[in-house]
């Protein structure tokens, strides 16, 4: 999730917090209305992410010149629609053929298109697809929001050397580290209460736990980035306005989109009944081994 959609979001020691506000109210909104539809999963928890992977299309075509008012604009979503349908239905192996095919819209939607359908039917698996359903996503999301909130609060707090000044000029190196022990300190919590640990000692689950969130939180911090280069390249701010103090759905999921896929591969590595936390070099390549036919 992006800080950089703000203005001088992990900057120095001293500057305003005019923005706090209304990112707390967005949050607080977001949080209801995505906790309402992890608990209640099936349709409503579906129509909540395809109805994302529509307004994220929507956004990635304005952010590259496209109206979603022109037919290529209104296919682009279409796009989007059809595979968040086909990855609720369950039809993995049809739904490949969406980000293969979005190669009309060229380079830089058709990559935008692949990214967007891979979170969305990462997320859809992740809820609907594993034993370990809710605390799935539960463990995505509170990771990523961990990440940016420590980040943008040690930024603040803290200041000093710039993380990457040619990408993101407001984001700091103490920032980051925040940001990563912020996910390392989420992804234990949120493992400690689910108790879907397998059979393992609570010593090898908490390692486990933590690699894994620390990587993850790696991946976050690299999505955020990503989508600051591009908005850079692009000469915009804010992906959209529709989330005020965050800009829009793009600025706040830039790093669940990143995150969610790599849970979703760890996912199919885990045992029955455990959580992708607990996944380990045995599981890693029990799964090669089966992928391999052996």
């Amino acid at each position: 999730m992006n800080s950089s959609a703000l203005p001088s979001a992990d900057s120095a020691k001293g500057s305003n917090w005019q923005d706090l506000r209304p990112r707390l109210i967005s949050a607080i909104v977001l949080i209801v209305v995505a906790a309402t539809a992890i608990w209640a999963g099936g349709i409503v928890y579906g129509a909540l992410i395809i109805l994302t992977m529509c307004g994220l299309a929507s956004e990635l075509a304005g952010l590259f010149g496209l109206s979603i008012r022109s037919w290529r604009g209104a296919l682009y979503l279409g796009w989007a629609l059809c595979a968040g349908i086909v990855a609720y239905a369950g039809r993995w192996g049809q739904l490949v053929a969406f980000p293969m095919s979005a190669f009309v819209f060229g380079p830089a939607l058709w990559c935008g298109n692949a990214i967007v359908v891979a979170a969305g039917a990462a997320l859809l698996w992740l809820r609907l697809g594993v034993d370990t359903g809710v605390w799935s996503v539960v463990f995505v999301i509170a990771l990523v929001v961990a990440s940016d909130s420590s980040a943008y609060l040690v930024g603040r707090l803290v200041g000093g050397p710039k993380l990457a000044p040619s990408i993101s000029p407001g984001k700091t190196r103490s920032g980051a580290v925040g940001g990563l022990l912020g996910a390392m300190l989420a992804g234990v919590v949120v493992a400690w209460f689910s108790e879907k640990t397998g059979d393992l000692p609570l010593p090898v689950m908490l390692e486990r736990t933590a690699g894994w969130a620390a990587l993850l939180g790696v991946v976050a911090q690299a999505g955020d980035l990503i989508e600051s280069a591009v908005k850079r390249r692009r000469g915009v701010k804010d992906s959209g306005k529709l989330l005020p103090g965050h800009g829009g759905l793009l600025d706040r999921f830039d790093a669940l989109l990143a995150v969610a896929p790599l849970a979703a591969l760890l996912s199919l590595m885990a045992q029955s009944g455990a959580g992708f936390w607990t996944v380990g070099a045995g599981d890693i390549l029990t799964a090669l081994m089966r992928l391999m036919g052996r």
